[in-house]
């Protein structure tokens, strides 16, 4: 019966995830669509910029929607693990597509300030202020599940920090129409830029951790090392390696070393009933009696 309602859950969140992916991902393209006609139309750099970086987030989340069906892929003969890094890679890409929207729209903000053009702000208010309830509504789709996985957050953080962005343009607008100020339309413009470089930064990072095998953000390995040894009959442990095997999936390795071969199975168990509870799915284990040569290249 539980098993049942465990499978039911995730079929469940499954089926939500993908209907928030698929929302998220027309309404925002429509957007993008609007916007960028309507940057051109006003000359707004502002504009044009922020539907640049909607453009990066609709195929964000494109890749994100993507990775997430992967990782439900069965296992075969020649990926043992199935397509579970994929999300893990998605990540990494995501956060690169996003530092080059920063590029570009730094240097589109630049050559605005250095040869500015007038721009409608009551347009500009318009268009941003339609992208703040966009926006704030797809940040909304993924808000319940941002914690089960790297890029269900991305696309949580990516689409809060866009309707931030939007509100700034349409205060930038309401300052053009009341003052005639329009170089705050490019500062905007690098103001965009600093809000994704801020946004993305813990993204690219723990990104990047994950594809070099390194330890989730989320596991400490020294707690990991002390909950082993905690353990009835383990005397020792080395070779422990902990790396992502997906955004949701921790896999686990280590040499243990037992005062009594005869619990061994014991010991397994229970390691492996703690280190569930620490959210480590995947374990692999090596017993040893302490009088095997395990040397140092030995993994």
């Amino acid at each position: 019966m539980m098993s049942h309602e465990h499978n039911h859950d995730h079929t469940h969140t499954f089926t939500s995830l993908n209907k928030a992916f698929t929302i998220g991902i027309t309404i925002n393209l429509l957007f993008v669509v609007a916007e960028f006609a309507a940057g051109l139309y006003t000359h707004s750099m502002g504009l044009l910029s922020d539907a640049g970086h909607n453009l990066s987030d609709v195929a964000s989340l494109i890749l994100a929607m993507l990775a997430f069906r992967l990782a439900r892929v069965r296992s075969n003969h020649k990926y043992t693990y199935g397509y579970k890094k994929s999300t893990v890679l998605v990540s990494l890409l995501n956060a690169v597509i996003l530092l080059v929207a920063v590029g570009v729209i730094i240097a589109e903000s630049i050559e605005k300030i250095l040869r500015p053009q007038p721009v409608e702000g009551g347009i500009i208010m318009v268009v941003a202020g339609i992208g703040v309830v966009i926006n704030a509504f797809t940040a909304w789709l993924f808000m319940k599940d941002r914690e089960r996985d790297l890029n269900i957050k991305g696309a949580y953080l990516h689409m809060t920090a866009d309707a931030l962005v939007s509100v700034g343009v349409v205060v930038s607008g309401g300052v053009i129409i009341y003052t005639g100020w329009h170089f705050i339309d490019p500062v905007i413009g690098l103001v965009v830029a600093a809000v994704i470089v801020y946004s993305t930064w813990s993204l690219l990072q723990d990104s990047i951790r994950l594809s070099l095998d390194g330890v989730p953000k989320n596991i400490d390995r020294d707690e990991i090392e002390a909950l082993i040894r905690t353990v009835a009959a383990v005397k020792d442990i080395h070779h422990l390696h902990i790396w992502a095997l997906s955004t949701t999936e921790t896999a686990l390795t280590a040499h243990i070393v037992v005062s009594d071969t005869s619990r061994m199975e014991t010991v397994k168990s229970r390691i492996k009933h703690l280190l569930h509870d620490h959210a480590v799915s995947h374990v692999t284990l090596e017993f040893e009696t302490g009088e095997t040569d395990c040397p140092d290249s030995c993994i």
